[in-house]
Order: C-alpha cells, then sequence, then structure tokens
C-alpha cells in the first residue's frame, strides 16, 4: 500500500485538538527458559534450533508454567503500585498467522496478574503519574524476515526460537498526552525493567517493543475519538516521531471532515510515514476462551512477600539519594541514573574518591563517551578503582585536569595504573610558586602588547596569559596557582600616559 501523504499544519490548528495516547510495551523477560517449557531464551542462536513440541505447537502436548516468570511480572506490577490479584487466569488468543505455529498464543484476558497501578514520569520539573491498566503474561510468537538482503523478494522466512519466549505486556491507562509524554513514559519505563533486572531493555533485539494507540479529539471534548494503532517502532524515538506524524494526519482528517479509520498503521523509518496494515482487531476477533491445559495461578501472600524484598532502590529513589549523599546536581543525577550499570559504577567510583561530584563529571564525559563509541553499554573502559585512583590525583593537586586527560587515555590503551603513568612520565604537577612565577615573568615580557591591552581594560586577555603558561608548562602548572599568581603579578603593574610600564 502507499504511504500516507500529510500537509504541515499550522500551530492553530494543531492546537485545536488534544492527543489521546495509550502504550502497549512487550518486555522479554530474562528467564533461561521459556514461558512452558525447558528450551533455551538465548539471543542470537542458530534458527529454529531452540524448539521442542510444545513451543511448536504439537497435538497433544501439555504447557507448564514458568515459576521465575511469574515472580518477574510480580515485580513489575509492585514497582508500578499494581493490584496484585490473588487468582489469575491464563487464555487463549486466537488468531493465525505465520510466525504463530499453533494458530492461537496464551496470553491473558479478563484476570491478568497485576493492574489498575501507575508510574511517574517528570515533565517539566514536575512529575506526572501514567496510569497503568494491567500487567500481564503471555508468550511470544516467532519472528518473520523478509526485509534482509539475503530473502528473496517474494519469500519470508521463519524463525521459531522466540515462540514461547515469557513476554510482559505493560499496558497504559491513555493518559499521554503528547509525543514527548510518551517518550519519557518509555524511558522510564525501560529503567524501571532494567532496574529490576527482569529485562535488559535491548530494542534492536527485540527484547522491548511499543505499539502506541492515538486518537485526536477537540480541547473541552470529553468523547475520544476513533483511535488507531501504530507498530513496528524500533526505538523510543521512533515512537516519539510516529505519534506526531500519525497527530497530524488525524487533525488533517478531520479538519477536511473526513473519516479516520480504525485501524493498525506500520511505522516506516525510512520514509518518515505510515503504511496501512489491516483493520484493527477488537477483543471479540480474538475469540478469547480459558486455556483448558493450565491451572488458575494462586497467590500465596508469603511468596509475594519475599518478592517485595527482592525490589531494592528504584530511579526516581536513587536519583533523589544521589543528589543528597553525594551534592550532585540534579542534572548529573538523572543522567547517572538513566542506566542502573552506570549508576552502580559511579557510586563505586564516588565511595572511593574526595570529591564526589567530580567523579560525576568524568563518569558523565569521559566514561561514557568511550562507553558509546564502543557501543559497549556493559563494558567499561577502566575499573571503578582505577578511576578513583586517577581523581585522587586531581583531587590532591599531583595533576591537572588536562594531564589528567592524557593520563585516562594512556590507561586505555596501555592498561596501566593513573600512578605508574605519571610516575613514569614524569607528569606531576607545578605547584613550586618560585617557578611559576619565573614562567609567569617570561610570557609577561614576551608579550608587551598584550600586556598593555589588558591594563587598557581588555581583561579577556587574562585567558590568553593562563593558555600561554599552561603551554610552557605542557600542561602541568597548578592552574589555581597560576591564576593567582598572574592577577598578582598583572595587578602590580603601573602605566603612565604614553602606556610604558613603569
Amino acid at each position: 500500500m502507499d504511504t500516507i501523504r500529510i500537509k504541515k499544519k499550522s500551530t492553530e490548528q494543531i492546537m485545536r485538538y488534544e492527543p489521546i495516547i495509550g502504550l502497549e510495551v512487550h518486555a522479554q523477560l530474562l528467564t533461561k527458559s521459556k514461558m512452558f517449557c525447558s528450551c533455551s531464551t538465548r539471543f542470537g542462536s542458530e534458527e529454529n534450533s531452540q524448539v521442542c513440541p510444545i513451543c511448536l505447537g504439537m497435538p497433544g502436548v501439555l504447557p507448564v508454567v514458568n515459576r521465575k516468570a511469574v515472580e518477574f511480572a510480580f515485580r513489575m506490577g509492585l514497582a508500578t503500585h499494581c493490584q496484585i490479584l490473588s487468582c489469575s487466569i491464563f487464555a487463549r488468543k486466537n488468531y493465525f498467522y505465520h510466525d504463530l505455529p499453533k494458530g492461537y498464543q496464551i496470553s491473558q484476558y479478563q484476570n491478568p496478574l497485576c493492574r489498575d497501578g501507575y508510574i511517574e514520569i517528570e515533565v517539566e520539573d514536575k512529575l506526572k503519574k501514567i496510569g497503568i491498566l494491567r500487567v500481564h503474561l503471555e508468550e511470544d510468537a516467532g519472528k518473520s524476515i523478509h526485509a534482509e538482503e539475503w530473502v528473496k523478494e517474494d519469500e519470508t522466512l521463519i524463525d521459531l526460537n522466540r515462540c514461547g519466549v515469557p513476554l510482559i505486556e505493560i499496558v497504559s491507562k491513555p493518559d499521554i498526552r503528547t509525543p514527548k509524554e510518551a517518550y519519557l513514559y518509555l524511558t522510564t519505563l525501560r529503567q524501571l525493567l532494567q532496574y529490576l533486572e527482569i529485562c535488559d531493555g535491548n530494542m534492536e533485539e527485540g527484547s522491548l517493543r511499543c505499539d502506541a494507540n492515538v486518537s485526536v479529539r477537540p480541547f473541552g471534548s470529553r468523547k475520544f475519538g476513533v483511535k488507531t494503532e501504530l507498530k513496528n517502532i524500533n526505538s523510543f524515538h521512533g515512537v516519539e516521531k510516529a505519534l506526531i506524524y500519525e497527530i497530524n494526519r488525524q487533525i488533517q482528517i478531520t479538519e477536511n471532515r473526513g473519516t479516520i479509520r480504525s485501524e493498525t498503521l506500520c511505522w516506516d523509518d525510512s520514509k518518515n510515514a505510515t503504511i496501512p496494515m489491516r483493520i484493527k482487531e477488537g477483543s471479540p476477533d480474538y475469540r478469547y476462551f480459558p486455556e483448558p491445559n493450565l491451572v488458575p495461578i494462586t497467590i500465596d501472600r508469603s511468596w509475594l512477600d519475599n518478592i517485595k524484598t527482592q525490589i531494592l532502590e528504584l530511579p526516581l529513589q536513587k536519583r533523589n539519594r544521589f543528589i543528597f549523599q553525594y551534592s550532585i546536581p540534579k542534572y548529573n543525577a538523572n543522567v547517572l541514573t538513566e542506566n542502573k550499570l552506570i549508576a552502580d559504577y559511579y557510586e563505586q567510583v564516588a565511595t572511593m574518591v574526595s570529591n564526589p561530584k567530580l567523579a560525576s563529571n568524568w563518569v558523565m564525559s569521559e566514561i561514557l563517551h568511550v562507553i558509546k563509541q564502543k557501543k559497549e553499554n556493559e563494558k567499561f573502559p577502566v575499573s571503578a578503582a582505577a578511576l578513583a585512583e586517577l581523581l585522587n590525583l586531581i583531587s590532591d593537586g599531583i595533576i591537572t585536569q588536562k594531564i589528567a586527560k592524557y593520563v585516562f587515555n594512556e590507561m586505555i590503551t596501555h592498561n596501566q595504573s593513573a600512578k605508574t603513568i605519571v610516575k613514569e612520565k614524569k607528569l606531576v604537577q607545578v605547584s613550586n610558586c618560585d617557578e611559576i612565577t619565573k614562567i609567569i615573568s617570561k610570557v609577561i615580557d614576551e608579550n608587551p602588547d598584550e600586556v598593555a591591552k589588558y591594563i587598557a581594560g581588555k581583561k579577556n586577555l587574562f585567558g590568553y596569559f593562563v593558555g600561554q603558561i599552561m603551554k610552557a608548562t605542557k600542561g602541568k602548572a597548578n592552574p589555581h596557582l597560576v591564576n593567582k599568581l598572574l592577577q598578582d603579578k598583572l595587578s602590580s603593574f603601573k602605566f603612565n600616559m604614553n602606556g610604558e610600564k613603569s
């Protein structure tokens, strides 16, 4: 089908409408085995090598519930303030697709594990609650492969390794009002999943997937408009872009007195447009009925209490503690707690240094920069103890910040400690007043014109002199001492009317 083209709308047109957005997020759980069988969930294995009669849907097989998957679902329910149902039921969701060999998916419908919760997102420095309608368990379908270069144009290949992998589906209430809020909701949700250690949040590998439902209505109206569903979105920014496009499309149709159809749309990121897939299914189309081969799940309260004790510090609590405990800015704390691995790494460094704020700046700049370059989110270029040793050399006045960056690069390249590199390369900071004073005098004598301009009022030349001094000392001069001694020297000069120094 052709992509849908939209015209650019005026701000006035857009402001007349209110978007209503709800998100359905599927998170692959970090269990070792599948939802109803013992097949491995390992990613990247040879196609169709991790399957058995149960996940292939052979006649006569009996599924068995994965206890760890249920526990992980409860963790998410508790972290999102959900009501935990004392009895929940699995159901068959019936539909046909090439990568669903059984012709149905075991999911939950009327009695999910968790419902009626919320998460909080920060919008313009204010917390906003987004309601969680339900958190339920289900099994994943297989994977259809048709977009790769090595697949023939008229072929679709099927990999059933993913069939039966445990998922939780987190369905939001229609409380999201802007594409930006949707982005913030998704990033907050992924944080929670990672902190709970139940999902790695990797959208590229398909372990976190999002479908978006969106409609528009005139501001002030209480009636919801006709909603459409957006699928095939592979990034959080992609969700934001797709929602912007779809909101504008629906506004255009409404302004032209057209009819919005309840349909499922595929987002084409390369074309920045949506493509109609099919008329959107409703619950009756799936013909839900209780799964006859699985008994209802009843909750042992002592087991649930034990799961509660496993939920440690969540992102918002950790961020607020970092601000208070380590006296770092809110922005730094936000960046550092975005990823649990980064947060844990920073805290290890912070407990070993005298200046936790300096540590936060270095983790945010140098460490994250290297990780981004190498695209290895779980591998730090140096250990927390090695970075702490380097930062303490700065705090103790042994080396300057500039020298420290050079030492850091040497640590990565040669796998040596900061102290070893500083000693071998004689990089100790120059803090001798007499030595620095001599260099200052030499720089001033070599730049009489700049000195005259400085005294005449061009104060920004101070930085020029500092740069010349640092250059003469190969960056090793103590910057605080340089600033003080240089200021004293320049302030002591007197000039006559001809600009001559006296």
